[in-house]
């Protein structure tokens, strides 16, 4: 693909964005690509911490006239003069001429609200924050479609660095097995030592040298290696959400409700995410599943990268890819193509790019449910206990997630719905948390999950 003509028409455009959240993680990434970008005009950042904000734009040295507003007539004039406003409202952006919201909060009620009052005026939304697509991403999309918008996932993070791969795959014929992508950080092992690392956590563990490689027995071995690092741990909730988004945009399932998330190697992927009376650990296929990469001090991360797993149709052809290094099962009937990186906000310019030159989404187009995230009860909770949701990770103390296929979720919560609820009953240790266990206000999450589920 030449992007070059993809998008011949930056030469002669300006495109106007907003984002929110802006002093985040996600924001900065793409503050920091935006500086390389003449067509790009940064009308408005929207952030609570707007000194923070502010104090960012300094330290990248971008935008560094950038004023704080506190109302609807001074980020106008801001946007008159040719300057960014930095609001704390995210409701001052309605007042704004822009082409594209980019939403990053990462807090869902919020993230509802501005989406659809960007929408609503035909302004295209790119939704950053999973948390909310995981939810009401069928929803909104219908609601883009109503004003001639465009709402989409972004390149950059998994969910539509994923679609990107399932789609290029299906135009190309491909017949696609499983899709997923890796944990948020690797398993490093040091043969020296023989100590492991995960994420700054050092543990012993020599055992693996002789599980290192997969042998005859595959679901032996990965049991082996999950027991010698049992003490460390094996899921994020991030990766539950992600798959949630993948799976309603591709029409897949997951591939168990707890996600598999096997230790391997990037070169056992195709051996492992195969039908088991292949060897594998999949019991159906057309499913979305994680794995947790690991690998040796000396070798490459997979980065949080995604991919997808093929079945081979010509031996000859496979036979000649796999000489040349490409990751091919051992029994030549399956091969993983992977995308090794996820690089956030650094390559998220291009789904502005097609959404505003294009009206097309780059990411998710998802129109209904195939997969619900929910919550799982690690102990009895009992009625009148808050549910209260905090950490980068949107973590609920003693609630961890599962991702079920919609037939299996009637009454369950989606997970980001269960955020500071109380609860209405008790909840078993085991259960997964149901609707009417909830404390539910009316919000515009609720009812956008609510209408999702007919759609």
């Amino acid at each position: 693909m030449n992007y070059e003509l993809l998008f011949d028409a930056l030469k002669t455009r300006r495109i106007r964005i907003a984002v929110t959240g802006a002093s985040g993680g996600f924001g900065r990434s793409l503050l920091v690509q935006c500086r390389n970008i003449p067509s790009l005009d940064i009308v408005a950042l929207c952030d609570l911490n707007t000194q923070g904000t502010q104090d960012l734009l300094r330290e990248l040295q971008y935008l560094t006239d950038a004023t704080i507003c506190q109302n609807a007539s001074a980020a106008q004039a801001a946007q008159a003069q040719g300057k960014t406003a930095i609001v704390a409202d995210y409701r001052l952006l309605d007042a704004l001429d822009v082409d594209m919201v980019i939403e990053a909060t990462g807090k869902p009620e919020i993230s509802v609200r501005i989406a659809v009052n960007a929408l609503q005026r035909g302004v295209h939304v790119g939704m950053v924050s999973k948390e909310t697509d995981s939810v009401a991403g069928p929803w909104l999309n219908q609601m883009a479609l109503k004003h001639n918008a465009v709402y989409t996932t972004v390149d950059g993070d998994q969910p539509a660095n994923l679609l990107g791969l399932i789609t290029w795959a299906r135009v190309l014929g491909f017949d696609i097995v499983a899709a997923g992508k890796s944990s948020e950080y690797d398993y490093v092992w040091s043969q020296d030592s023989g100590e492991l690392d995960y994420c700054g956590r050092k543990v012993s563990a020599p055992g693996l040298a002789d599980c290192w490689s997969l042998g005859d027995n595959i679901n032996a071995t990965l049991a082996q290696r999950k027991a010698l690092l049992h003490m460390l741990p094996m899921s994020a909730t991030p990766d539950y959400c992600e798959m949630n988004v993948v799976a309603n945009s591709a029409a897949l399932i997951p591939a168990c409700d707890a996600l598999n998330y096997p230790l391997c190697h990037i070169s056992e992927l195709a051996d492992v995410f195969v039908p088991v009376e292949d060897g594998g650990i999949l019991t159906q296929t057309g499913v979305v599943d994680v794995f947790n990469c690991l690998r040796r001090d000396d070798e490459v991360s997979f980065g949080g990268g995604v991919f997808i797993i093929v079945r081979c149709k010509d031996d000859a052809t496979w036979e000649m890819l796999a000489g040349k290094g490409h990751v091919v099962g051992r029994n030549r009937k399956y091969a993983c193509i992977y995308l090794p990186y996820h690089i956030m906000g650094l390559e998220s310019p291009h789904s502005i790019f097609s959404a505003v030159l294009h009206q097309r989404s780059s990411g998710a187009t998802n129109q209904a449910i195939y997969a619900v995230m929910a919550g799982h009860a690690d102990r009895d909770l009992k009625k009148g206990e808050l549910l209260e949701m905090g950490g980068h990770h949107h973590t609920i103390p003693d609630v961890s997630a599962r991702l079920l296929a919609k037939a299996d979720a009637e009454k369950v919560a989606p997970y980001y719905l269960l955020s500071n609820k109380v609860l209405t009953r008790d909840v078993a240790a085991g259960e997964l948390i149901t609707l009417d266990a909830l404390e539910m206000e009316d919000s515009m999450l609720w009812t956008a999950w609510q209408e999702s589920w007919n759609l």
